[in-house]
């Protein structure tokens, strides 16, 4: 949960919430603005509604598909034991939060398909085809994203062993 607070007197503060983190809004109005940009270079380019409108929701199906894959994996890094009551209900939270995380990115998916099935075009890359591409695209950048956190919190030792083998001698003697 997100707060703006607003000093309005020396006595008095008003507080403003919102649901999610700043930072993440932040990341979700990058990744619409992405798309409406990507959708007018495309739109002027070429000249054709149906092209820009795939491309315009696929850049911004990948680009919330990766934040929200990110988010996930953070998510199930934190993960907690089961044993007790207390950790029983911060999995039903964290439970929650993944839900209402798919069921957005489910919306986007539909609703790219439905913009681009009522364009005027007709034809059956148009019907069947160019409807499912933000969707496809949005799932595999979920998992990239899953992928890149999870790459990113594996540990890796920070000084590895000398190494040190029974033919060290034999190939100095060797070299010499």
């Amino acid at each position: 949960m997100g707060r703006i607070v607003k000093q309005v007197s020396e006595n008095t503060t008003k507080y403003y919430w919102y649901p999610g983190d700043k930072k993440e809004w932040i990341r979700a109005g990058i990744a619409l603005g992405s798309g409406a940009g990507a959708l007018g270079v495309v739109y002027a380019l070429t000249h054709n509604s149906l092209a820009a409108l795939v491309v315009g929701t696929s850049v911004t199906a990948v680009m919330a598909g990766l934040n929200f894959g990110r988010r996930d994996a953070r998510a199930l890094a934190g993960f907690p034991d089961l044993g007790d009551r207390a950790a029983r209900r911060a999995a039903i939270a964290h439970t929650g939060r993944a839900a209402w995380r798919g069921m957005v990115e489910g919306f986007g998916g539909a609703a790219a398909a439905v913009l681009i099935l009522n364009l005027p075009h007709r034809g059956l890359v148009a019907d069947w085809i160019l409807p499912i591409v933000p969707a496809i695209v949005g799932a595999l950048a979920h998992q990239a994203g899953m992928l890149y956190e999870q790459l990113g919190q594996s540990s890796t030792p920070t000084s590895a062993p000398p190494a040190t083998t029974d033919e060290t001698p034999e190939l100095e003697a060797a070299a010499s």
